[in-house]
């Protein structure tokens, strides 16, 4: 993706992003002849548009981009590498250098592929970096979000715990980061039984990654993800359709690594540790059953309502850990209710948090980073429906209502009061295809996630 960001060339075309509202300015300044090209071509700067021109000669001299009624959104841009012609073109006209950058993180993503199994056939158009932005912040964001879907994309048979913590160390080891990783029966050794739990049936051995970055004496931050490799649901069995895109349950897992490479591309002066509980939830003899009653490593026992609400099983574990270092925040992204998808949708990540300033700040970053995320409530009166007959809590409430509201509920009976912590219920996943976002893995989220972090501890 990168590659088709490049250095300034004499051969680069101007192109220009216009809104429909802009389309009026821009003929009154042109030129006549251009001024009757782009009139002649029907050219309303309706977004997706795109118009072609050349000078008198007959050479193409510059390119017009409809975008609607945003001229520089984050995605307005993207899908031009595959539309224009394979050639250098420099862009004009970004009012400032945030909106160039989010016009070059736009234009990189519309390359991406996932090409570990199929070569790419297509050919792109390259953008000249866009002057004044910084291009390491950029390209970090880019290679973070490539990284999230690649990790996405690949199937559970090449994407499975084993690789899935050979990929976190290979990370923890590019940034000279401390990485462990307890697996199989050292879990119950080391007192994280919930993750052995769940993991247990399955031929690749569960595990929990753990690495930690930067300044020791520095404020702490610590990212958990949710990292099932793959889920059928255990004994209670998901149906073939629920189970197609399960090789996307570690999406969380993806998204903290991907962030964990920003904070570190980036050298914020703060104490990073990632955990990442990597199961497969499988069947087999020794599965975990509906109404088994598992000790966590906090001590509280959880009910087995239902063994396909697992991934906030793994995850007690890892924020139990999480905490018991008394961080200055904590944030965990999981795949983790369908219930968040029926009430946002695929493209709207539902957050939840124990502190105001902490969603006034995600908020904040979401809407400026064009990266959405809605705040949902952790609503007290919601804690009696994971009460248990036969343990301090279930994983699976009852009632049919509000599963994301008690999934969180249930998360934050491990996390200690007054840590800050916010958990990012993602999908993780593009249903359908748009401009730069193709269909299959996707961060969300992440990007808000990071400037957050940066705008409180980058200092």
């Amino acid at each position: 993706m990168l590659d088709h960001l490049i250095d300034d060339t004499p051969e680069a075309i101007p192109l220009l992003a216009l809104s429909t509202a802009a389309l009026e300015d821009w003929r009154a300044g042109a030129n006549d002849h251009l001024r009757a090209w782009v009139a002649n071509t029907g050219f309303t700067a309706e977004a997706g548009a795109i118009c072609l021109a050349p000078d008198e000669g007959g050479a193409l001299a510059l390119a017009l981009a409809g975008t609607g009624e945003e001229a520089f959104g984050l995605w307005s841009l993207a899908g031009l590498p595959a539309r224009l012609p394979e050639r250098a073109f420099r862009l004009e006209g970004a009012p400032d250098a945030e909106s160039a950058s989010r016009a070059a993180f736009g234009w990189a993503m519309g390359i991406y592929e996932f090409t570990r199994y199929k070569p790419s056939t297509k050919r792109y158009a390259s953008l000249v970096w866009p002057d004044g932005i910084d291009r390491a912040a950029t390209a970090s964001a880019v290679a973070a979000a490539g990284l999230v879907r690649d990790l996405v994309n690949t199937p559970a048979e090449d994407m499975g715990p084993e690789e899935l913590a050979e990929t976190a160390r290979n990370l923890a080891r590019a940034h000279k980061a401390r990485f462990a990783v307890t697996v199989g029966e050292d879990l119950l050794k080391k007192n994280y039984p919930s993750i052995h739990a769940v993991g247990r049936a399955s031929v690749n051995a569960p595990r929990l990654i753990d690495f930690v970055w930067g300044d020791a004496d520095g404020p702490k931050v610590t990212l958990v993800g949710k990292g099932v490799c793959f889920d059928s649901g255990g004994l209670d069995l998901k149906p073939a359709a629920g189970m197609k895109t399960m090789k996307k349950d570690m999406g969380g897992a993806a998204h903290v690594l991907g962030l964990a490479a920003m904070i570190m591309d980036a050298g914020l002066k703060l104490r990073l540790r990632v955990l990442i509980p990597a199961v497969e939830n499988s069947v087999s003899g020794n599965a975990l059953r509906p109404m088994d009653v598992v000790t966590t490593r906090l001590g509280k026992t959880v009910e087995i309502g239902n063994t396909d609400a697992e991934g906030r099983v793994i995850l007690a574990d890892a924020l139990a850990e999480a905490a018991s270092e008394n961080p200055d925040l904590i944030i965990d992204f999981a795949t983790l209710t369908g219930a968040a998808r029926v009430a946002l949708g695929p493209e709207l990540p539902a957050m939840f948090t124990n502190d105001d300033p902490t969603a006034d700040a995600l908020i904040g970053q979401a809407h400026r980073q064009e990266d959405p995320l809605w705040r949902m409530p952790l609503w007290k009166p919601y804690r009696k429906m994971i009460e248990a007959q036969t343990a301090n809590i279930t994983n699976a409430a009852a009632s049919p209502h509000g599963g994301a509201i008690t999934a969180a509920l249930f998360l934050q009976e491990f996390v200690n009061p007054g840590i800050p912590w916010a958990h990012l219920d993602i999908m993780a996943w593009n249903p359908a295809a748009r401009p730069g976002r193709p269909e299959g893995g996707e961060a969300q989220g992440m990007r808000a996630a990071y400037a957050a972090i940066a705008e409180r501890f980058g200092a």
